[in-house]
C-alpha cells in the first residue's frame, strides 16, 4: 500500500505546503479536478488518482450493488487503500496540512476515510455525498473543516442524508459550512465560489 495504490496524477509542491487529494465522480478519471484544484492551491502538492473499481466502464472508487446501495466490504477495502495512498503522499512530499476535495463517489469515499480515518485530513470539501448508512463517531485528535455543498433536487443525495452526514461531522467536533444550490446533482457556480473561499487560507 502507498503511493501506487492507484493509477494517479501528481504535481509536486515545496516541503511544508499543503498535500491536495481531489477525487472525481463516477465516470469521471485523474484529469476532472486536477487543473482545478492546481488553481485552487498553486503551491501545494496535488494529487488526483483514477477509481480503481469499474462499474460497466465507468471508473469508481469501490463498487455498489445499485443505486444508494453500496458494498460495505469494498467501501471498507478502497478506505483503507486511500488512506494509505495519501499517507504515502504526505510522507514522500513532506506536505503539511493535508485537504481534500470530492465529487459524488469521489465525494463519498473522502467521506468514509474522514469518518474511520479522522486524524488524517485537516480540511476537506465534499461535493455532493452519499452516505447510506449511520457512521460511527470514532475519537480525532484534531478540529476538522469540513465544507459539504449539495443540491435541493439532487435525485442521487438526497436532503435528509446530506443534513445528516453534515450532523455527524458537527458531531464529531469539526467545523462543518454546508452550501444548497437550488438544482440537482451538477455542480453549479455558487458551489464553486463557496469551495474558492473554502480554500483560500491554505493557498
Amino acid at each position: 500500500m502507498g503511493q501506487d495504490n492507484y493509477i494517479h496524477n501528481v504535481r509536486a509542491g515545496a516541503a511544508g505546503q499543503p498535500l491536495f487529494v481531489v477525487l472525481h465522480g463516477t465516470g469521471g478519471d485523474e484529469n476532472q479536478f486536477f487543473d482545478f484544484g492546481s488553481r485552487l492551491l498553486p503551491q501545494a502538492t496535488v494529487v488526483s488518482p483514477l477509481g480503481d473499481v469499474s462499474e460497466h466502464g465507468a471508473a469508481r472508487f469501490f463498487r455498489r450493488k445499485a443505486e444508494g446501495v453500496y458494498d460495505l466490504d469494498d467501501l471498507e477495502r478502497a478506505t483503507k487503500n486511500m488512506a494509505g495512498f495519501v499517507e504515502a503522499h504526505r510522507d514522500h512530499y513532506q506536505a503539511g496540512k493535508v485537504i481534500g476535495l470530492g465529487f459524488s463517489n469521489g465525494a463519498n469515499i473522502l467521506a468514509n476515510v474522514l469518518i474511520e480515518f479522522p486524524d488524517l485530513f485537516d480540511a476537506a470539501v465534499l461535493m455532493h455525498p452519499l452516505i447510506p448508512f449511520q457512521p460511527v463517531v470514532k475519537p480525532s485528535t484534531k478540529t476538522q473543516r469540513i465544507l459539504i455543498t449539495a443540491g435541493e433536487r439532487d435525485p442521487i443525495s438526497p436532503v435528509p442524508l446530506t443534513q445528516a452526514l453534515a450532523e455527524h461531522f458537527t458531531g464529531t467536533g469539526a467545523d462543518v459550512s454546508l452550501v444548497w444550490h437550488p438544482g440537482g446533482h451538477e455542480i453549479r457556480s455558487g458551489e464553486v465560489d463557496a469551495v474558492r473561499e473554502f480554500i483560500a487560507p491554505y493557498a
